[in-house]
């Protein structure tokens, strides 16, 4: 998409500099909910709850447009359920702090489903792939595609009225295959894809609707570590495009590499905003995420060299409480 057909499609031209994008941003307030220079994407006080649990609790947040936003947090955090509030997979309990609301490209998505606001430019990926097993996996490209007359009954009948279109569909999806690797898959089942294939086939897909932002849910999760710089070099194409994007990862180093602005979400809530290299030391970071390792850089190459992950730190972290815990039960 190098004529930067994603922005231009849904009215926000868009020349990428990423030099100038963070210079805009290096300007901003590093405090939870701060305003961005161009936000394509505002949420206000948005809260869901679970039997009393208050899985999400957002005041306010808004995502730059044209950048690559991290979205990270422990397990637990309300991430994966944030993204379903606002693309319209679930919906938002009554809130306590005021009026909920959510604006893409300034249009209101309160009350709004799932389909339509995949319509209006925004789609997502899901930490477990949706793809549809027994279609090969060019038809699971064509299904992400929008303005498809031959799916209404009576014009499904009528070959001309539909074929064009159809076949611009097609010749679309072969393009995001081609330049997604998976070409040489395009009439194999996909069911026959590998994790990491599967991954590739479903951001390509999200692709299809020439989206203005895509959502990501863990891209990384589970992909083969051969596909791992393939999918880091797509996400970052899809911001040299002009597509905002903003995804959920635990790899604190992918976040650092590719990020232009992180946000940090703990127990529902955002607890920090800031450049990757700035929120990797941050306080309230450190505690989310490791509890006694406040000496620990989150992106310390140095830990990648070692082979330990940020999980093994969380699990390690976790142990310690629950060591001293039991401490604490005996000595009482």
């Amino acid at each position: 998409m190098s004529d930067h057909s994603s922005g231009l499609a849904h009215g926000y031209p868009y020349l990428f500099d990423r030099q100038a994008l963070r210079a805009q941003l290096a300007v901003v307030d590093r405090i939870p909910g701060v305003a961005k220079p161009d936000p394509i994407l505002k949420v206000s006080n948005m809260e869901r709850e679970f039997g009393g649990l208050k899985a999400v609790d957002v005041r306010h947040l808004e995502v730059q447009r044209g950048a690559i936003t991290a979205l990270i947090g422990p397990n637990g955090a309300g991430k994966t359920t944030f993204f379903n509030l606002i693309t319209g997979f679930d919906r938002p309990s009554a809130s306590h702090s005021g009026p909920t609301g959510w604006e893409f490209n300034g249009r209101s998505l309160k009350h709004t489903g799932a389909a339509t606001v995949a319509r209006s430019g925004m789609v997502r990926t899901f930490q477990l792939t949706k793809v549809l097993s027994r279609m090969t996996v060019v038809d699971n490209m064509m299904l992400g595609a929008q303005d498809q007359p031959g799916e209404g009954f009576l014009l499904s009948f009528l070959r001309p009225v539909w074929g064009p279109r159809d076949k611009a569909i097609r010749e679309r999806a072969l393009e995001l295959l081609q330049r997604f690797k998976l070409y040489e898959k395009k009439d194999d089942y996909a069911g026959s894809l590998s994790g990491g294939q599967r991954k590739l086939l479903e951001m390509a897909r999200a692709l299809m609707s020439n989206p203005s932002l895509v959502m990501l849910d863990e891209p990384m999760a589970g992909v083969n570590p051969a596909l791992t710089q393939s999918l880091l070099d797509h996400v970052q194409e899809l911001r040299d495009d002009g597509t905002t994007v903003l995804f959920v990862e635990h790899d604190m180093h992918m976040v650092r590499f590719i990020s232009d602005w992180v946000v940090v979400m703990a127990e529902g809530r955002i607890v920090a905003e800031a450049p990757p290299a700035e929120v990797m030391k941050d306080q309230a970071v450190i505690d989310a995420y490791l509890g006694a390792h406040h000496d620990t850089d989150l992106g310390d190459d140095a830990l990648l060299a070692e082979g330990e992950s940020l999980d093994a730190l969380v699990a390690q972290g976790a142990g310690q409480i629950t060591r001293r815990g039991r401490g604490a039960r005996q000595d009482g």
